[in-house]
């Protein structure tokens, strides 16, 4: 699978590099809105992961562009505006898929195979189990988690805190890694950061019953009630 990766930030860019090609991808990148259409054309990658805030071109001008000159590659959105309205905006520009930033990277793969599969006309792949804590589960489909059938209303890194303890279920997950995959990429952020989204996090879901353990020395798991 060939992707072209248009994001500006250097660590970021890095980080997202890195982690893709570990799962097989040959990922090209770019830095410029200006340049992101040439390389676009050029390499004719598979799909195409589009920051919105950039140099020379923003984000959205680079997919009405591309769309414009007949270019179809599947668009995955990628950005720290999060809001209903700028998705709204980019999916009406001709963005297939809109992913805010913090995100987990294991969602960035799946959401970006998924793309390219259904582009190619692939059936996909059989749905695996969620696993649940105490009537918390993340739905596949969408990357929202639920309470016995009722969404939570959690900001972006509150999410990818929660989904990534609902991922390893019983399990102790570390800080280190926890900071990974709430802060992806942004190495200005002080490591302790992560201790503020746990705080907020275990406030949010107080109502339901499900604790949120400090292991010291071990990390975060959920831990259903009794």
């Amino acid at each position: 699978m060939k992707l072209l990766l248009v994001e500006d930030n250097p660590t970021m860019r890095a980080t997202l590099q890195r982690a893709l090609e570990r799962q097989g991808m040959a990922v090209h990148t770019c830095d410029d809105g200006l340049r992101a259409l040439d390389m676009w054309r050029s390499i004719r990658p598979d799909a195409v992961l589009l920051d919105l805030s950039l140099p020379g071109l923003d984000g959205l001008q680079v997919l009405a562009q591309a769309r414009a000159a007949g270019l179809r590659t599947p668009v995955l959105i990628l950005t720290a505006r999060g809001t209903v309205g700028d998705r709204i905006l980019g999916l009406n520009t001709g963005a297939d898929d809109y992913l805010p930033k913090p995100f987990d990277l294991d969602e960035l793969e799946a959401r970006v195979r998924a793309l390219v599969r259904r582009a190619a006309g692939a059936p996909p792949p059989a749905a695996e189990p969620t696993a649940m804590v105490g009537g918390l589960y993340c739905d596949a489909g969408s990357g929202a988690v639920y309470h016995h059938g009722q969404a939570l209303d959690l900001a972006p890194r509150e999410l990818a805190l929660l989904r990534a303890l609902l991922a390893r279920p019983g399990h102790a997950i570390a800080k280190e890694r926890l900071f990974e995959l709430v802060f992806p990429g942004e190495s200005e952020v002080q490591y302790e950061a992560i201790e503020v989204v746990v705080y907020r996090l275990r406030k949010k879901i107080a109502d339901t019953g499900v604790q949120l353990v400090t292991l010291r020395g071990l990390g975060y798991l959920l831990k259903a009630p009794a």
